[in-house]
């Protein structure tokens, strides 16, 4: 794997999965926005709560009660609509967000096991056997050679270095 240079594509590999596990709220966020049509339908009934609740404002209770208790009735009938209009959409922003993690982490594992599959018998490099004496066979799984790093080795630690570098620029 050395020679080939492979241990570039998983590096690769690992900094466009982190990337792209960054950008992930707001790909969620904008998906949801293209999947959900309703806002303008809540704007326009903000809006019309505003409007009726400036109309309540100049009618007097005492001179007008019938008119006042019907105007009240439906701003309260027209909030509640609106209440449980916002409530479900807040829940197909969570599902939709919920599906969307759940997606990449599949196709990050997905990517993850065909590389390690594709890679297993090869050691990424060779290292002297005294540098990693105590971790040798772990550090050389799947490969099994003598002072390599196996590929899983490999992937914890781009994973960990590439998620440290981005944490910093972040």
């Amino acid at each position: 794997m050395a020679e080939s240079c492979a241990w570039i594509l998983v590096l690769g590999a690992v900094l466009l999965c982190n990337l792209v596990k960054t950008l992930l709220p707001s790909v969620s966020s904008l998906l949801s926005k293209v999947l959900q049509k309703d806002a303008d339908q809540e704007t326009q009934m903000r809006l019309d709560i505003q409007s009726m609740k400036q109309e309540l404002s100049t009618i007097s209770m005492m001179d007008e009660f019938a008119r006042y208790a019907r105007l009240e009735r439906k701003i309260n009938k027209m909030t509640d609509k609106l209440k449980t209009h916002v409530k479900s959409r807040t829940g197909q922003l969570a599902k939709i967000k919920w599906m969307v993690s759940i997606v990449f982490y599949i196709l990050q594992a997905v990517l993850m096991i065909s590389l390690i599959w594709k890679y297993y018998a090869d050691p990424v490099t060779v290292l002297p056997s005294k540098w990693i004496a105590p971790l040798e066979r772990l550090v050389a799984f799947p490969s099994g050679v003598a002072g390599g790093v196996g590929i899983t080795c490999w992937l914890v630690v781009c994973n960990k270095v590439v998620a440290v570098m981005l944490q910093a620029f972040s």
